[in-house]
C-alpha cells in the first residue's frame, strides 16, 4: 500500500465564539499563551514566542510546583497576523536543525466565521508511525483541551 501525506499528519478544528483578532492575541503574547498552552492543572512558561520567520517558539511546562521542563522547542516558518502561523519542532530559532522526540510541523488557522473563529490544527509528521504516535500519546484529548482552553480564555478578552 502507498503511503499518502494524511497518512502523516493529524487535524483539529473548533468554533470560538470570539474574532480572529482575538484569537491571535491569545496566541501572539506570551503572557497570554500562558494560560492557555498546556491542558491544565500543567503551567506552562514562554521563554521564545519571536513570531517571525526564523523566530524562535520555546515553551516550558511544570506540575504540582516542580522545576519547569523542556516542552516545546521549534522555530516559526509562516506569518500571517490573524490568519495562520506555522511552526516546526525539526528546527530551532534561526533555523537550526534539532532532533526532537517527535519532529512535527503545525499549521495553525484562524478563519472568520460570522462572529466567530473556526481554529484549526493541521500537524505533519514524518512518517504514519510519527502520526500514530503522536495520535497514541493522546493528540485529539491534548489538543483539544488546549483548544478548549484557549476557547475559554478568550471569551474573557473580548
Amino acid at each position: 500500500m502507498k503511503m499518502t501525506a494524511e497518512d502523516a499528519e493529524l487535524r483539529i478544528s473548533r468554533f470560538i465564539d470570539a474574532s480572529p483578532a482575538t484569537v491571535w492575541k491569545a496566541w501572539s503574547k506570551a503572557e497570554h499563551l500562558e494560560k492557555w498552552w498546556i491542558p491544565a492543572p500543567i503551567e506552562c512558561k514562554v521563554i521564545k514566542l519571536d513570531l517571525r520567520p526564523g523566530g524562535g517558539f520555546e515553551t516550558r511546562m511544570r506540575e504540582g510546583g516542580g522545576d519547569f521542563k523542556p516542552h516545546v522547542e521549534g522555530c516559526f516558518l509562516d506569518i500571517l497576523p490573524e490568519k495562520r502561523l506555522v511552526f516546526t519542532t525539526s528546527l530551532a530559532e534561526g533555523w537550526r536543525p534539532t532532533e526532537p522526540w517527535l519532529s512535527l510541523t503545525a499549521i495553525i488557522g484562524f478563519e472568520a466565521e460570522g462572529q466567530g473563529t473556526c481554529y484549526s490544527a493541521r500537524v505533519l509528521h514524518k512518517n504514519p508511525a510519527d502520526s500514530r504516535k503522536h495520535e497514541e500519546l493522546g493528540f485529539h484529548e491534548g489538543w483539544g483541551t488546549t483548544i478548549d482552553q484557549l476557547a475559554g480564555y478568550v471569551e474573557r478578552l473580548k
